[in-house]
């Protein structure tokens, strides 16, 4: 190989560094209002503040409890000034809870990275739920919301975490391959369904390793052997958590009928040891 081969290849390589590393990111945490992005690196507040920005009221979004004016970042705008070219973008928040935000999810309601709430920064910002916590560092909300599809009764549900720490731009196949059901399934079967369903409700809060939430802590293969061997628990803790255990924080889910908790049960057993 020639010395200008290399050297072309060299300058090819920076160029391309340059051109996937944006300057609004730095190594280090230098305030607490940073927003992580991915593992190891940070973006200031007032930086995000200089990125352009939509605003809308908000009426029908459980964060606040009254209309409010927001304003901030779209998060197909941010994966793009943050020079990403992954598809999918995927939201922690402080507890281990996470949102993700497939590409059909992106195109369909242009989620938003909230900056300001009624013109104040996050000190201003309403508790969560008439709780004592915060409701920042950082919120996501909708411009508005209505729902992109439906499988059995679980229709499409708007993502709109609190307390949003960091922010991973991820492959959406990387992502959702991680909880694809052991076995080979016809794209109706009830498999496959609750599959569908599993990707937006529970992965928010269940793991399968280091993918899906923290929050909750029971892992995926736990909640498969939960599935195959015990329907009617499975059923009543999906339905009504609470009802079961008074401490839960499940969100409970008293919509979903008998095929809907027949798939997710049809889904999850596939973890289980012998399958379903």
């Amino acid at each position: 190989m020639t010395r200008v081969v290399v050297a072309l290849i060299v300058a090819g390589s920076l160029l391309l560094t340059a051109q996937t590393r944006s300057p609004l990111l730095h190594a280090s945490r230098q305030a607490p209002t940073d927003l992580q992005v991915g593992e190891s690196q940070f973006v200031s507040y007032q930086d995000l503040l200089r990125l352009p920005q939509v605003s809308f009221t908000t009426s029908d979004d459980s964060n606040f409890p009254a209309p409010v004016h927001v304003s901030g970042v779209p998060l197909n705008e941010l994966k793009r000034e943050l020079g990403s070219y992954e598809d999918m973008v995927v939201a922690i928040c402080a507890d281990g809870y996470r949102s993700n935000y497939p590409a059909a999810y992106l195109s369909a309601h242009h989620p938003v990275l909230v900056l300001t709430v009624n013109g104040e920064a996050q000190q201003g910002w309403p508790k969560i739920h008439e709780g004592s916590g915060p409701l920042g560092p950082y919120v996501i909300a909708n411009p508005s919301f209505t729902p992109s599809f439906k499988v059995l009764s679980h229709s499409d549900e708007a993502q709109i975490p609190f307390q949003v720490v960091r922010l991973d731009f991820r492959n959406e196949r990387e992502v959702f391959g991680a909880i694809a059901p052991h076995g080979s399934y016809t794209p109706d079967s009830p498999v496959m369904q609750g599959y569908k369903i599993a990707q937006q409700n529970c992965y928010r809060c269940h793991n399968m390793g280091a993918e899906g939430g923290h929050m909750a802590s029971v892992p995926w293969p736990v909640v498969g052997a939960l599935a195959k061997g015990n329907a009617e628990f499975f059923a009543k803790y999906v339905r009504n958590p609470q009802a079961v255990n008074p401490s839960s924080r499940m969100a409970a889910s008293p919509e979903y009928d008998d095929p809907t908790i027949a798939a997710l049960r049809a889904y999850f057993s596939t973890f289980a040891a012998g399958g379903p």
